[in-house]
């Protein structure tokens, strides 16, 4: 099995602007390449963090009516509304991965740190592209052909060496349904699970009878 990895998703083409940009050259870079963050870099190309439109945002929201009554902003906000800078305005340090990540670990760090894009960088830590949620979500526009492909040939053929014709596999829209019989009962979950983790797959029903019961837990 072939799980796609970052380095065939990102972007490569990754607009930074160095730590001494000012407010002004950032929203002007946002706007001249239509993105929603810029990289913030060293002079060696290390990525130091990432400047957001929401990074940005408080600095508007510091210049409303003064005399509305209004929640008082968060510390953090209060800092960034001050900033003139990139490296007073970027979300720092730097959420980073590897290009030979799997979709999976990318999108596992994504949620933990509740980011919205990662910044990839090579082994000498240097910055070589950016990857968003909707590039790691490109994978489910993958064909159902291929899917099922990679499931008969790869999962259960190379992977668990079962007879081609015991489990037909049906994918429509990215789900998978599996029909057939196998030889033991503790080989159905194996199945489910592997069939999951194959890019692209949105949900598995299975539908698998088996020989033996290998369990000793009964039907």
């Amino acid at each position: 099995m072939r799980h796609r990895e970052v380095g065939e998703l990102m972007t490569r083409e990754v607009v930074t602007v160095p730590g001494h940009a000012t407010f002004k050259d950032i929203v002007r870079t946002l706007g001249e390449h239509g993105v929603s963050a810029v990289a913030v870099t060293d002079a060696a190309g290390h990525p130091l963090g990432v400047v957001s439109e929401g990074d940005l945002l408080p600095k508007s929201a510091d210049q409303g009516d003064w005399f509305r009554s209004l929640p008082r902003p968060e510390p953090q906000e209060s800092d960034k509304a001050s900033g003139t800078r990139a490296e007073e305005l970027m979300s720092a340090p730097a959420v980073c991965a590897r290009p030979d990540w799997t979709v999976a670990e990318a999108a596992r760090l994504m949620e933990s740190q509740r980011v919205k894009r990662l910044l990839v960088v090579d082994d000498a830590d240097v910055l070589v592209g950016i990857v968003t949620r909707g590039d790691l979500l490109r994978i489910f526009l993958r064909d159902d052909d291929a899917i099922r492909h990679e499931i008969t040939a790869d999962v259960l053929g190379r992977t668990l060496s079962l007879d081609p014709s015991a489990v037909s596999v049906d994918v429509a829209a990215g789900k998978v349904t599996l029909h057939g019989v196998v030889r033991f009962r503790s080989l159905v979950p194996v199945v489910e699970r592997l069939c999951r983790s194959v890019d692209g797959v949105v949900a598995v029903t299975e539908q698998l009878a088996w020989e033996t019961d290998d369990t000793g837990t009964g039907r």
